[in-house]
């Protein structure tokens, strides 16, 4: 009797130590991130036009006449007098908090404020006036790692502390707790990390202005389409300093650009390419659809081929980071024919039978796609950070992180850098 208690109580004791083990409540070094959060009306308020800044973090961009307009992320847009590319003028900067896209049309400036959508008369950039708000279109950015806000209100940033604490948590995640989000500090950063919010992102041609691939809007005729991560938006613009919402539609998940090529629209997503028939403006209708893996994706299209650059990393899974062209002759059934690995490829741009592709720090590859289906890689242009591209008129103009630069590409045997616009004078 004596042996068999003693056997029991080694298997309890056993048992306990076993479970305690499994239990991870060790004292953890940790840093805990407070959400700082602003009311959408009091960020609007700060919307104006300054004196030209410095670029800091460039974004996308879009072109209209001679002037370009570069996003600087979530803090507003350069305005740059582009007359001559060899020697761009920084005329001013438009303080919107919160912005990462936006179209021209009629002097009046569309652009996000975090979830907002806002119509800016900008005939006179020194004394710009907001004619028009749209309120919580882009309600995505209320939502940044499983932290929300309420309708009204946003996180702008973040107070970081460290500290220790006993605490259960799972190796390589974090936790919410009493509206602080809590992470182990090796796996914490302020880029790609929950300091940064939501960063919502085609070449497109239209009446008013191109914009680059990584566009979330787009204009055609009275009707400008802004999509946010689930819906695509009709908003009318016939009335230019007053636009209204003519119908908001479902298209998915993970929905990051737009563009447009005659009636219909590209909308790309992490999961695949969507295309839209535009024979009612105020309904885009569903043609067909292109699947891949979970990657980023921006695209761009012609009468015949859809270009898709695909690339993994940040918000983005996968290992993917190709060019993927794709035969769209049969809308109703979109093929793939080609894909070229690259780099890290993110914006892209097609005139006649040249592409050109951002693909980051790789530099801007430039491809002769005479035969889609075979392009060739006539050569790359050193550059750091590419992200995205408008070719127009015989000029690339590229956005990278540090600033804006274009190059002649007139004759493609002798490609030449005109300029970098990286600083306010």
């Amino acid at each position: 009797m004596k042996k068999f208690i003693d056997v029991a109580l080694i298997a309890v004791t056993v048992a306990i130590c076993f479970s305690s083990c499994l239990k991870d409540v060790g004292k953890k070094h940790c840093q805990i991130y407070t959400p700082i959060i602003e009311t959408t009306s009091s960020l609007r308020a700060k919307v104006k036009s300054t004196a030209p800044i410095d670029v800091a973090n460039a974004g996308k961009l879009f072109v209209i006449g001679n002037y370009v307009f570069l996003n600087e992320k979530e803090k507003g847009i350069h305005v740059i007098d582009n007359t001559n590319p060899a020697s761009p003028i920084n005329k001013a900067f438009i303080t919107i908090p919160g912005n990462t896209d936006l179209w021209v049309s009629n002097n009046v400036l569309y652009a996000n404020c975090y979830t907002d959508f806002l119509a800016i008369d900008i005939a006179d950039i020194n004394n710009i006036a907001t004619t028009k708000v749209i309120e919580d279109i882009f309600i995505d950015m209320r939502f940044i790692n499983g932290y929300s806000t309420t309708q009204g209100s946003v996180v702008t940033g973040w107070n970081v502390r460290d500290t220790s604490m006993e605490i259960e948590i799972v190796e390589g995640q974090g936790i919410w707790s009493n509206g602080k989000y809590i992470t182990n500090n090796w796996n914490v950063g302020l880029s790609g990390g929950p300091a940064t919010a939501a960063n919502p992102a085609g070449s497109q041609n239209s009446s008013t202005g191109k914009a680059g691939s990584m566009s979330r809007f787009t204009a055609i005729n009275n009707y400008l389409y802004a999509v946010s991560n689930s819906t695509l938006n009709a908003i009318n613009i016939s009335n230019a300093t007053q636009p209204s919402i003519a119908n908001k539609l479902s298209v998915g998940w993970n929905i990051e650009t737009i563009y447009p090529f005659k009636d219909k629209l590209f909308i790309g997503s992490q999961n695949g390419m969507f295309i839209y028939s535009l024979s009612n403006p105020t309904l885009p209708t569903y043609i067909s659809g292109f699947s891949h893996a979970r990657l980023c994706d921006p695209v761009i299209a012609d009468d015949d081929y859809a270009y898709i650059t695909l690339h993994a990393g940040t918000f983005c899974q996968g290992t993917q980071n190709e060019l993927d062209i794709v035969k769209i002759s049969n809308l109703s059934s979109p093929t793939l024919v080609k894909q070229v690995n690259l780099t890290k490829p993110q914006g892209l741009s097609k005139d006649g039978n040249i592409l050109f592709v951002c693909d980051d720090n790789s530099g801007i590859r430039v491809f002769d796609a005479t035969n889609p289906e075979n392009p060739i890689l006539l050569q790359t242009i050193p550059l750091n950070a590419a992200y995205d591209i408008i070719c127009n008129n015989g000029i690339a103009m590229v956005s990278a992180k540090d600033g804006l630069h274009q190059y002649n590409y007139s004759n493609t045997n002798n490609i030449v850098k005109l300029s970098s616009f990286l600083f306010a004078h």
